[in-house]
């Protein structure tokens, strides 16, 4: 596959004790600031192909702390209303030059995202959410897999640090973590996928943060905060996607006062990787580009 060229400017923002790092695409586009939060155990890299393909505007994408290059946070839990406050800080860190942002968020990102927007609207001219949790994971359909992959992390938490870190990243959990989430044919994109998600999966700072978002991770969804959800909204969901269920997109979508939902079919949780140039177009079609 030919994956774009993209020269991003790496900056960083000292956060809630965290020295988070971030990454700005296209500084001098005139389309206005939208900012990205990636899911859990992701990194900014996840996201680059979606930004990619919003070419007019500015990209800006954190790592969020305690994963990627960004530090942990001091002070604060690794949970919802923790990252939640850390990219406020940041927007309201960013100069401004365009106002409020579009803010996307992918999988657990939707969660932080939807949390934001709830507690400073003003901050949020547009809201995206990409492959978004609305199904609780500890009532869904996947009920037994969500407790017993609670268990594992439990445990990589209880282990020694390098031990527990040796658990939660072994090579063979995360190729099956990655083909779980897959719906490609394509030899080559899976294999693209794979080599993204063994050189970025296990960048967190320590199990027991990583258990501490995972945690909250599978307690909350975009639907806690659905009735202050007042902004204009963008739901991304793939037709195939089994962490956050179709069924729960549109009851979402149904419960928003403005809100769109956009189906990619054929395609699962991995909506960023698999299919991120119809999921681009759509983000720049809600943005009121032509």
């Amino acid at each position: 596959m030919i994956i774009p060229e993209l020269r991003p400017i790496e900056r960083v923002a000292r956060i809630s004790g965290s020295d988070l790092h971030y990454w700005v695409y296209g500084e001098d586009r005139v389309g206005g600031t939208v900012l990205m939060v990636h899911g859990l155990r992701g990194t900014h890299h996840g996201l680059e192909l979606v930004a990619a393909g919003l070419p007019d505007h500015r990209v800006v994408i954190p790592d969020l702390p305690g994963y990627g290059d960004s530090g942990p946070m001091t002070g604060r839990r690794h949970d919802v209303a923790g990252y939640a406050h850390a990219i406020t800080e940041l927007v309201e860190q960013l100069d401004g030059r365009d106002g409020p942002v579009a803010l996307v968020g992918h999988s657990f990102g939707s969660i932080v995202a939807a949390h934001l927007t709830s507690q400073v609207p003003e901050l949020v001219r547009r809201l995206v959410l990409i492959n978004p949790i609305a199904t609780p994971a500890l009532r869904g359909p996947r009920v037994v897999l969500s407790g017993l992959t609670s268990a594992y992390y439990r445990l990589g938490k209880r282990l020694p640090p390098r031990a527990g870190h040796s658990l939660l990243s072994n090579r063979w959990v995360v190729l099956a973590a990655s083909r779980a989430m897959t719906r490609t044919k394509n030899k080559e994109l899976r294999s693209f996928i794979d080599a993204n998600h063994l050189r970025h999966f296990s960048r967190f700072h320590s199990p027991a943060l990583l258990s501490e978002t995972f945690e909250a991770s599978v307690t909350h969804t975009v639907t806690d905060y659905a009735d202050a959800l007042k902004v204009p909204t963008l739901l991304i969901a793939g037709e195939q996607d089994e962490i956050a269920p179709l069924a729960g997109q549109r009851a979402l979508a149904a419960r928003l006062p403005d809100a769109e939902l956009v189906v990619i079919p054929g395609v699962g949780h991995l909506v960023h990787y698999e299919t991120p140039a119809p999921a681009a177009e759509a983000i720049r079609r809600f943005l009121g580009e032509p």
